[in-house]
């Protein structure tokens, strides 16, 4: 098995509309922060003057002792009261549309077809379920480095073969995204795999 580089010209023939400008820069990066923002967990939890399990007696009386008012002890100004507009359990998800996500996609995958990264295979498979194997493979289409393997479907053997190797993953082209193509030095896609980003480009 070999692999050829994806050339502007090859792109374009597959159907998918390589961005040789400075377009949907923004959309790219928009759908970038959302990604990454979806996956924080947002579980940051602070005690207001409300929640925390003090007294609410007053310390001591209002006037004659010399010391400023104090109305409860679980005032934030005292050690062990309350935080003031503290973190609480939060959602950190940024709402972005099919278009902005659909034109994110299209620039990363140009992005890297115009760096020469990504390279097509007619498809991907290794026989057996072995590490080495599949290691073997992927070193003999891209050398070493970081690479991400996109095909519309994988067979058993191939993916317990890889789920070892951490600088290499393997993603089916119906749920690859544009973060995902740039996080990888090297990207692998088989022609049903471009056939598959080509249509989600372009619908």
């Amino acid at each position: 098995m070999s692999a050829s580089v994806l050339t502007i010209e090859a792109a374009k023939t597959a159907g998918i509309p390589v961005v040789e400008n400075g377009r949907y820069t923004q959309a790219l990066h928009d759908v970038v922060v959302a990604y990454r923002a979806a996956r924080r967990s947002g579980t940051a939890n602070t005690k207001s003057k409300a929640d925390v399990n003090l007294s609410g007696a007053k310390p001591w009386r209002q006037k004659g002792t010399g010391r400023a008012r104090a109305g409860y002890k679980s005032s934030p100004i005292w050690r062990g009261g309350g935080v003031v507009f503290g973190p609480k359990p939060r959602s950190y998800r940024k709402d972005i549309s099919k278009t902005v996500r659909r034109a994110a996609l299209k620039k990363a995958f140009s992005l890297r077809v115009k760096a020469g990264d990504v390279f097509s295979v007619p498809s991907f498979e290794v026989a057996a379920p072995r590490t080495k194997d599949f290691v073997k493979l992927v070193s003999s289409l891209v050398g070493e480095g970081s690479v991400l393997v996109v095909s519309e479907t994988f067979t058993e053997s191939t993916f317990l073969a890889a789920r070892n190797v951490e600088r290499v993953q393997l993603m089916r082209s119906s749920d690859v995204n544009a973060e995902d193509l740039l996080r990888f030095k090297k990207v692998i896609v088989t022609q049903p795999g471009i056939g598959e980003i080509a249509k989600r480009i372009n619908t």
